[in-house]
């Protein structure tokens, strides 16, 4: 497992990449000389970092194809942000603390990143499945004979 640094709205942030990962990044920047140094990894057609909306259409191109052999991803939404949210729901449900997910995600802070991680139904029931359930037995009330006889007397 490696780290990768890379500078992103001003901010120096560092992510591990698998040693998988680093070998076809290498490679691309073998096949790519030009773009070493301070050049986008995945450059737009004009040399510069992609936009939010460059890696949309790209993403949506992928989909396209991939659709060719899987066309029940036609059915499904697709985007830049349903796949930054897959990751942190599969980083949650791997066990991965809530605080190390958003340094990930690159939030400041954890709160951040409660706006769209939820837990899902197999994440519930085992957070359920690890408290007491409540003794829910419905029980008539039984007055003192104390109150009884005070009724009485009104």
């Amino acid at each position: 497992m490696r780290s990768c640094k890379y500078l992103h709205e001003n901010k120096l942030r560092s992510i591990p990449l698998w040693d998988a990962t680093v070998a076809e990044i290498r490679s691309w920047l073998r096949s790519n000389p030009i773009m070493r140094g301070e050049a986008a990894l995945l450059p737009n057609r004009d040399g510069q970092a992609m936009s939010r909306s460059n890696v949309a259409q790209r993403l949506d191109l992928a989909v396209s194809r991939a659709s060719v052999e899987q066309p029940s991803l036609l059915k499904k939404r697709v985007s830049p942000h349903i796949l930054r949210h897959t990751t942190a729901m599969h980083l949650l449900q791997a066990g991965v603390p809530f605080n190390v997910i958003a340094l990930w995600l690159g939030h400041e802070s954890p709160m951040t990143t409660h706006r769209y991680v939820e837990a899902d139904l197999a994440m519930k029931e085992k957070a359920l499945g690890r408290l007491e359930a409540p003794d829910a037995r419905i029980r008539r009330y039984q007055a003192p004979d104390a109150l009884i006889r005070f009724l009485r007397t009104l």
